[in-house]
């Protein structure tokens, strides 16, 4: 069993690595609010090294790299996923305090993609600077910056 995401009492736990982690910790949490409120989802992740979490975080690379021939520099800190409303919905979070989820509809012609967030105080990794970001706010998690692609290929693994 993992550890649940309390987005009520902000943690920084499996996080402390990371430069940013309060940041972090804030944009984890935020997303646990969003599964909460839009799903009734609770929000469980797993450390990288454990073995659901290493076929999460794989699964991520390889859309990455066969997509977009995208490699993350940072080690993965935690990893999650959650099959709601037809959607598999994977997240990986990384060392740097970049959040990657992929939003995956298993129904063929449905809706898949990639979205990167950086944390408050992060610059885009060299890996990701040819993206343009957004900002959006979070009482959580400060000023999120965030872009996506498009997954073209199918990667049901």
């Amino acid at each position: 069993m993992g550890q649940v995401v309390d987005f009520t009492n902000v943690s920084t736990e499996g996080l402390e690595s990371s430069p940013v982690a309060e940041a972090l910790a804030g944009l984890r949490a935020n997303e646990a609010r969003y599964f909460k409120n839009k799903y009734d989802h609770t929000f469980t992740v797993e450390p990288a090294d454990a073995p659901e979490a290493a076929e999460i975080i794989e699964w991520v690379a390889r859309i990455l790299r066969e997509e977009r021939d995208i490699a993350i520099a940072s080690p993965p800190l935690q990893a999650t996923v959650a099959n709601v409303d037809g959607i598999r919905w994977a997240h990986v979070f990384f060392e740097s305090g970049l959040a990657i989820n992929v939003l995956y509809t298993l129904e063929e012609g449905g809706k898949r993609a990639v979205g990167f967030k950086l944390s408050e105080g992060m610059e885009p990794p060299e890996e990701l600077a040819a993206f343009k970001w957004a900002r959006q706010k979070s009482k959580l998690a400060g000023t999120i910056r965030g872009t996506y692609f498009v997954i073209k290929g199918a990667y049901w693994p």
